[in-house]
């Protein structure tokens, strides 16, 4: 799913590429995708995009009239710009706004429709999207440790939970759990205020490096590779591979449909995390710590 950095971009390159100008039109190509029934698809066209925004996960588009356009790609939807009036995809082609400059569409891979797109009437009806996480970017340490410690959980559950803090999913969690070198297990109450800072310094800098790297890897085009694994990442999508600090092979727990990409030395003192279906299975040759591995 698009975190933080990737919407950031993606705003930004919508802001350069339609900000202001006036949609002629928005195309649905698959109905399944709009969530809502009113206002009509028809009342937006021929109003002007007055700005962007996010909302956690979910993207914004503000046009005249206090009319908004809130997308949520989900775990495989994609923006694409093309040509004015270009054909939306026969596979996954759900949205298109049609500006005069271009045209923004909506996209999913796979089988599944999951992308969801909802049109409001106002500013108040904004609100429901808003699951009440908090902007790490935009908070200082004391507002951060108390929505991390508000409620007991693993450091992974909370940094994923949009309850408690907003845009951060599975990959770039894994990332600033690396960088604070801390084990995603660990319980948010139980953690002492220096590894706390600790998180929260690894927060901010892993999303503001990240943003920056996607930023200028799409320079003036299209950021067309938005995915959640990338090589240069340090443990995400990187199970076996070497960690980039300390050599060590990159770990994994699959659970659910998530997962968590660790570095066993950096992260955890060398232990090895329990993994709910494998080890339950291997029972006693469960290897517990690298050098048992």
């Amino acid at each position: 799913m698009p975190e933080l950095p990737d919407l950031t971009v993606y705003l930004e390159r919508i802001d350069a590429r339609a900000g202001g100008g006036v949609l002629r039109q928005l195309r649905i190509g698959n109905p399944f995708v709009l969530r809502t029934v009113a206002p009509p698809c028809e009342a937006f066209a021929g109003r002007r995009l007055t700005g962007t925004r996010r909302i956690g996960k979910r993207l914004v588009l503000s046009f005249e009239g206090g009319l908004h356009a809130v997308i949520h790609l989900m775990v495989l939807g994609r923006l694409r710009w093309a040509k004015a009036g270009a054909a939306l995809p026969k596979a996954g082609g759900l949205a298109a706004f049609d500006f005069g400059q271009g045209s923004l569409l909506l996209i999913e891979h796979g089988k599944k429709r999951r992308a969801a797109l909802h049109l409001v009437g106002s500013d108040a009806e904004l609100a429901p999207f808003d699951r009440g996480g908090l902007e790490v970017l935009d908070a200082g340490y004391d507002a951060f440790h108390a929505a991390l410690v508000r409620e007991n959980h693993t450091l992974k559950r909370a940094l994923t939970d949009p309850r408690i803090f907003a845009g951060i999913g599975n990959a770039y969690s894994d990332e600033i759990l690396h960088r604070a070198q801390l084990s995603p297990f660990r319980q948010t109450q139980a953690l002492p205020q220096d590894e706390a800072r600790r998180l929260y310094d690894a927060t901010r800098a892993v999303l503001r490096e990240w943003t920056e790297r996607l930023r200028r890897e799409a320079g003036e085009n299209w950021p067309d590779k938005v995915t959640a694994f990338r090589p240069d990442m340090a443990v995400h999508g990187r199970y076996r591979l070497p960690c980039p600090v300390c050599g060590a092979p990159v770990q994994r727990i699959v659970y659910a449909s998530n997962e968590a990409n660790y570095c066993a030395r950096c992260q955890t003192g060398g232990r090895l995390l329990a993994d709910r279906a494998l080890s339950r299975l291997l029972h006693d040759s469960w290897p517990k710590t690298l050098d048992e591995l």
